[in-house]
């Protein structure tokens, strides 16, 4: 577990998450896909979370400002200790699709 400081913005990133995890739902993807997503978002989350330790001043901003600033169209950050290429792809797939589904939500 982290610290106690992180709970408040981990509760936010979730709340962001949220929504991207009930349209995966219902799209029709397979267990086994959904599953790899939510994977990918709690990567996320962590990267955000470490983000903000390692610069405090991020903890300011809203966590969803904080989010898309680390998502774009070519996908998400580089993995602290990323075991290979292919995973780092598979992320950055998710990323981007997380980055889509946000964008046509506040459009």
């Amino acid at each position: 577990m982290g610290w106690e400081k992180d709970l408040p913005p981990g509760e936010r990133l979730v709340a962001c998450f949220r929504p991207f995890i009930e349209h995966l739902v219902s799209s029709g993807l397979s267990p086994k896909t959904i599953h790899k997503h939510i994977d990918h978002l709690w990567i996320l989350g962590g990267e955000i979370i470490r983000d903000l330790n390692e610069t405090p001043s991020l903890r300011r901003k809203d966590v969803a400002d904080v989010l898309l600033g680390v998502i774009d169209d070519e996908g998400g950050p580089l993995i602290y200790n990323c075991v290979s290429e292919e995973q780092q792809r598979s992320f950055d797939s998710s990323c981007r699709k997380l980055r889509r589904f946000l964008s046509s939500s506040s459009a």
